[in-house]
C-alpha cells in the first residue's frame, strides 16, 4: 500500500465533476471502452475475457473484494484525466497542497542539539513548489519512500523553518511512523 501515493491520488480526486461509476457492470464497460477492448481489461485485471464480457452484460453483478478494489482502483485512475491534470496543475502553480499527518518528528542541527522524535499531529501547507516536486514524483513511478522525504523537505521548510525565519542551521528532519497521512488541495 503506498500512503502517499494513495493520498496524493485522493486530494486529486475531490476536484471530479461527475460520479465514478459505482456498480460492477459500469465500471466494466467504462474500462472496456478506456481500452478498446474486453482482452486488455481481462489482462489488466488477471481475470478471463469470458468473466469481463459477463460483466459488461451484468450477468455477474459483485466481485469478489479483490477483483473489486482493482476495478474501482483502475476506474480512478483512468477518470476524468482532463480534471485531474488540472487540478495538479493548479496545485502545482497557485494553489498548494495542504498535509495533514500523524507521524514521528524530530529534527537535528549542527551542533548535536536535537528535537527528540514524538508523535506529532501537524497541518500544514506546502507552497506550490512541493505540490509540483511530489505530484512530478509521483508521476515519474516514485516509490513511497521518495514521496515521504520530499514531503519531510517541506516539512523543514515551511513548519519547522518557518520559511527562513527561524531554526536555519536544520540539517534533517526526520518523518517516520506515519499513522495518518491525507492531502488537500
Amino acid at each position: 500500500m503506498s500512503m502517499f501515493g494513495d493520498g496524493l491520488d485522493k486530494a486529486v480526486q475531490k476536484a471530479f465533476t461527475r460520479p465514478i461509476p459505482k456498480s460492477a457492470g459500469a465500471q466494466m464497460r467504462y474500462l472496456v471502452k478506456q481500452l478498446k477492448g474486453t482482452k486488455a481489461v481481462a489482462q489488466m485485471l488477471r481475470v478471463s475475457q469470458r468473466t469481463v464480457e459477463r460483466y459488461v452484460k451484468d450477468q455477474i453483478k459483485k466481485p469478489r473484494p479483490g477483483l473489486a478494489a482493482g476495478l474501482d482502483a483502475e476506474v480512478k485512475n483512468r477518470w476524468q484525466p482532463q480534471i485531474r491534470a488540472k487540478a495538479r496543475e493548479k496545485a502545482a502553480t497557485t494553489g498548494g497542497i495542504v498535509i495533514d499527518t500523524w507521524a514521528r518528528l524530530g529534527y537535528t542541527t549542527p551542533i548535536g542539539s536535537t528535537d527528540q522524535d514524538r508523535i506529532r499531529h501537524l497541518t500544514v501547507a506546502f507552497p506550490p513548489q512541493y505540490a509540483a516536486r511530489l505530484f512530478e514524483a509521483q508521476e515519474q513511478g516514485a516509490s513511497d519512500q521518495r514521496l515521504q522525504e520530499i514531503a519531510a523537505e517541506a516539512l523543514k521548510e515551511v513548519y519547522f523553518q518557518d520559511g527562513g525565519r527561524r531554526a536555519g542551521s536544520l540539517e534533517e528532519v526526520r518523518f517516520t511512523d506515519v499513522e495518518h497521512i491525507e492531502f488537500d488541495r
